[in-house]
């Protein structure tokens, strides 16, 4: 093994938390959502470009495991008061933008409906990995 192939221990964590009630699909499309917003908040997390052996450019991406955990509505709502209470970065995703089309309408959905009335179906946190522990303190690896 060499000193790149050493597995590495980050002080910070990146998790995704999903409603445990979504169909296979949405999981997938609320992860992607989620996820995307962490690198134009928190630059650090992103990583350097890639290239393979013939040069070929490719985008960078985070430079750190992305932990995807899963949890009830009401687990969702604690979970969010305490990355709030925290003030770690996050993102959320709620059930009403699976009827919209586009970012603006997204935005539009999410001001629409007060923080503690938000029906989250899913939200990523970032922060130190004592901290976004304890904020997703129940929840449960995704199977």
């Amino acid at each position: 093994m060499t000193s790149t192939d050493a597995p590495v221990r980050f002080d910070t964590k990146i998790a995704v938390l999903l409603r445990d009630d979504l169909v296979p699909w949405q999981r997938l499309n609320v992860t992607a959502f989620l996820v995307s917003g962490l690198g134009t908040e928190v630059p650090e997390v992103i990583g350097e470009p890639y290239a393979d052996a013939d040069s070929t450019p490719y985008l960078p991406m985070f430079r750190q495991p992305v932990l995807v955990l899963e949890g009830s509505a009401a687990l969702l709502t604690t979970a969010h008061s305490r990355a709030l209470a925290r003030a770690l970065p996050r993102a959320v995703f709620t059930a009403d933008l699976f009827a919209t089309g586009h970012d603006a309408a997204n935005r539009a959905a999410v001001r629409a409906v007060p923080g503690a009335a938000l029906d989250l179906v899913g939200f990523a946190v970032y922060g130190p990995r004592n901290a976004v522990d304890k904020t997703l303190k129940g929840a449960r690896m995704h199977p």
